[in-house]
């Protein structure tokens, strides 16, 4: 792609760019969900109960994993195009370079950590001697393909803030295809098992890798290898680390948060209460990850705008962004309280757990109307490497705001005489009020600023 075709994130109509460099990215991140719920429909019923417990067992490692490799590419993605409104295209090729050189760095780091210590990790995060086996068959071939997994990640990063959103989003559907296609074939005709389903996730990995490395390689390209570039540079390094440390320590706040739930739900409630949780969260989940593609939509446009210091432009998109989460969170709300037997059917058929369910449920998803306020927030904050900012957010309504009301709450409730239980539930709507709050706050000052500049 040339300079002209980068040039428009500073020239054409806001509304129209964040369509077309959202779109691709919703429908991505849609397609990564449903193959999340298809991978563990595959291992279910081609290895067994046992084994989609030990998939389970192994998924928040995967996340950590993950997180790792948000570190780079999402600090590196919102670099580049921060360099590219700048027009400073060495700088932007050279962020090019330190990604694939840090993402295998990393990659092959964890790889070797993991692989020391697997047993121990998927101990601590619950398995059992019934499925520590298959938990360590699992996470034994991704470890191995974990260099490939970040590279993969990081230049598909890369190439929304190019300008090639749609590229981008044919890599991740063309993994996601193949990870679907081959799933039966290595678990089921092959009888590889566990070990078929995760090497099927590395092949298709690879093969976007090559799609991705084939653009990469195109000297018609702003952005391109060639033999030059091969260097570290540290302050292109520092850089984006510190603007992918907020979504990284997001990913890694979630992971405690989750721990935390689940133990307090176990001590107040019972074992339906973890798995009203999991029904809800996963519903919730679904419309996260559209607002996600929203915000990937809006993160090259408001770093491209802000490195060119059009500041009318960049709110736009954020305005924009931010109305568009709202509207996708309130269709959740609405399901929330309109008809939450819905969404939870869709889960179980198990009448105690719908029965149990729908309250909590009403109130986990109260204010969710609100909550993609605040998470386009923290993302504008990166895109514009404000990384500070985008860490006090990320990490306020998880640390600073949830976990102590999770473990607060059911004291209170207790105290007052009213089931403790509720006091979990209730710990979730306030901390997202609270997150809208500190959000409000925050961007309505900066905005401030921008309009004075």
């Amino acid at each position: 792609m040339g300079e002209h075709k980068i040039t428009e994130l500073g020239t054409e109509s806001v509304r129209k760019l964040l369509l077309r460099y959202a779109l691709p990215g919703i429908i991505a991140m849609t397609a990564m969900s449903l193959y999340n719920m298809v991978d563990s429909i595959f291992i279910g019923h081609g290895v067994g109960a046992m084994a989609l417990s030990g998939l389970t067992v192994a998924k928040p490692f995967m996340d950590i994993c993950a997180a790792f490799g948000t570190l780079v590419g999402v600090g590196a993605s919102s670099l580049v195009a921060i360099k590219l409104g700048q027009k400073d295209y060495r700088s932007a090729n050279d962020v090019l370079a330190n990604v694939v050189i840090l993402n295998a760095l990393l990659g092959s780091l964890i790889m070797a950590v993991g692989l020391y210590w697997l047993d121990p990790i998927l101990y601590a995060f619950g398995a059992s001697a019934e499925t520590i086996v298959y938990a360590r068959e699992y996470m034994e071939i991704i470890l191995w393909g974990n260099i490939l997994t970040h590279i993969y990640f990081g230049l598909n990063s890369m190439l929304r803030s190019m300008g090639h959103p749609k590229i981008s989003m044919y890599a991740t559907i063309l993994a996601v295809t193949l990870n679907v296609v081959l799933d039966p074939i290595f678990i089921f005709v092959l009888d590889m098992g566990v070990r078929g389903a995760a090497l099927a996730t590395i092949v298709s990995q690879l093969v976007s890798v090559i799609v991705e490395l084939i653009i990469f390689l195109n000297p018609k390209e702003v952005i391109h290898f060639h033999r030059h570039m091969w260097r570290i540079r540290k302050d292109i390094t520092m850089r984006a680390l510190s603007i992918g440390l907020a979504p990284f320590l997001m990913h890694l706040a979630a992971c405690f948060v989750v721990i935390v739930l689940n133990n307090q739900l176990l001590r107040y409630g019972d074992d339906m209460s973890i798995a009203t949780f999991g029904i809800t969260n996963r519903f919730i989940f679904f419309f996260v990850m559209i607002v996600m593609g929203i915000q990937q939509g809006m993160q090259p446009i408001v770093g491209y705008n802000y490195g060119s210091k059009q500041y009318d432009r960049m709110v736009r998109a954020f305005k924009l962004a931010v109305y568009s989460a709202t509207c996708v969170m309130s269709v959740l709300w609405l399901f929330g309280e309109i008809w939450p037997e819905g969404f939870i059917r869709l889960f179980t058929h198990d009448s105690l757990l719908v029965e149990s369910s729908i309250a909590p449920a009403r109130v986990m998803l109260c204010v969710m109307c609100a909550i993609g306020f605040p998470m386009v927030t923290g993302n504008f904050y990166t895109s514009i490497g404000m990384a500070k900012k985008a860490i006090f957010l990320s990490l306020t309504r998880q640390v600073l705001f949830l976990i102590p009301l999770i473990l607060g709450m059911p004291i209170l409730f207790e105290q007052l005489g009213w089931d403790p239980l509720w006091g979990v539930w209730w710990s979730w709507p306030i901390s997202d009020t609270l997150s809208v709050l500190t959000a409000a706050i925050l961007i309505n000052k900066d905005m401030r600023t921008f309009r004075l500049e």
